[in-house]
């Protein structure tokens, strides 16, 4: 009985801790990023932002426009009703996060 209560306290620890590790791609693509205003407040307070306005996937993709933002004009550029949506719901998260982390 200890060790299935022991490997269940390991898994259920590691499910609670696998989301954290994963959480902060807008932030550490921020604090990675060479402008001037990513402070290590803004990008957490635009990392808040993202959590609520952007999905997992979408976090993902984002975070990679830091290093490289032509790749957000070409989704912008995409025809896709995907690439639409994510467009959309990236402007949203520009407007939250210019709104309440300025």
């Amino acid at each position: 009985m200890k060790q299935f209560l022991l490997i269940a306290f390991c898994a259920a620890s590691l499910t609670a801790i696998a989301p954290v590790v994963d959480a902060a791609q807008i932030k550490r693509a921020c604090l990675a990023s060479d402008r001037s205003a990513a402070t290590r407040d803004r990008c957490s307070c635009i990392q808040r932002v993202a959590n609520q306005a952007l999905t997992r996937s979408d976090q993902k993709t984002v975070a990679k426009w830091f290093k490289d933002p032509h790749q957000a004009q070409e989704l912008k550029m995409s025809k896709s009703a995907r690439d639409d949506a994510l467009w959309d719901r990236y402007q949203n998260f520009g407007q939250m996060a210019q709104a309440i982390c300025s």
